[in-house]
């Protein structure tokens, strides 16, 4: 097996990996192909993979006590997720080897898609840490990395996601809760106190520079500026906020004044009736959710220089 060059000592890894991301076909071939590669870059990867009774945390908490100091996860945006909520607050390294359908979270942290090229990152690249969300939703704390969701777009989030992975028989079951799906009263209480209340569908928070299907979302240090983006989709018509998604969502550009844009530490917000939430795809509840940025809660690797300066801040640390 071809060494790359590299003097770098062997590392002992976890190697996370979802056998269902991307093409299943392609899996095994993905797995040993994986495996090599970081063989090859003096890794000592440890491989598990997940199945559909696998508890993410467990797995990764008996990775850290086994003085495992990076878990490297192959799969899409929701596995990513998953382990990102599992390492929130350690000194544990993730590494992501994106093998997803959308492949969002890399996307934002300029990891590339390329299966060498991400392994090579894991050795080349910086660690960098990452400010991330906390919801607090009928008492219990989930942390945020990408999006969460108040409202219409959790209502759909399963049968389209089905659909997004070939499932046509779901179109009937989108469309209906799309067109029975009624607005709510949509309060939001700022950091100041500052009371927001109007009728909507919607209200989409996040740490993330993109989200979804690479939509900008929002500011280029979004990942280190200590505050969430949020967008207030207050009454716009159901029409007009598809129009709006299709388009791609945002913060920049000329926004429709009945979308509110909002940078905030804090948040909380209320809805009458009562409407679904959702984190990273986990539904949380309906209702009422609380959600706080947490500063550099997490270290990833990164390329030295990550597209649109999310790196200019200054918070790399080169190891």
């Amino acid at each position: 097996m071809e060494k790359r060059n590299t003097k770098k000592k062997n590392i002992r890894v976890k190697l996370i990996f979802n056998p269902i991301s991307g093409e299943n076909s392609e899996s095994p071939v993905q797995l040993m192909d994986v495996i090599k590669e970081m063989q090859a870059w003096n890794f000592t990867p440890e491989p598990y993979l997940i199945k559909p009774d696998s508890v993410i945390t467990e797995v990764v908490n008996e990775a850290i006590d086994q003085g495992i100091l990076m878990i490297v996860v192959c799969g899409g945006d929701g596995t990513v997720s998953s382990v990102a909520r599992a390492l929130y607050g350690t000194p544990v390294i993730l590494g992501i080897i994106p093998l997803g359908t959308q492949n969002n979270i890399a996307f934002s942290l300029g990891i590339p898609t390329d299966i060498p090229e991400a392994i090579a990152l894991l050795r080349m690249g910086k660690r960098f840490k990452i400010d991330v969300g906390m919801c607090v939703c009928n008492g219990i704390s989930t942390p945020l990395i990408e999006i969460c969701t108040i409202g219409l777009f959790s209502s759909l989030y399963s049968a389209g996601d089905d659909i997004q992975h070939g499932d046509i028989t779901k179109i009937g079951d989108f469309l209906s809760t799309l067109t029975t799906t009624a607005p709510s009263e949509i309060q939001l209480i700022l950091d100041d106190d500052r009371e927001i209340k109007a009728s909507g569908h919607l209200v989409i928070v996040s740490n993330m520079p993109y989200i979804v299907h690479h939509y900008p979302f929002g500011s280029d240090d979004s990942l280190t500026d200590g505050l969430l983006d949020v967008l207030f989709f207050a009454d716009l018509t159901k029409m007009e906020l598809i129009n709006y998604m299709i388009q791609g969502p945002g913060t920049g550009g000329n926004e429709n004044p009945r979308i509110m844009h909002y940078l905030v530490k804090k948040i909380i917000i209320n809805t009458n009736p009562q409407m679904p939430i959702m984190v990273d795809g986990i539904t949380l509840g309906s209702g009422s959710v609380q959600l706080e940025a947490k500063r550099k809660a997490l270290t990833v690797i990164t390329p030295k220089i990550i597209p649109n300066m999310i790196a200019k801040r200054g918070d790399l640390n080169e190891k």
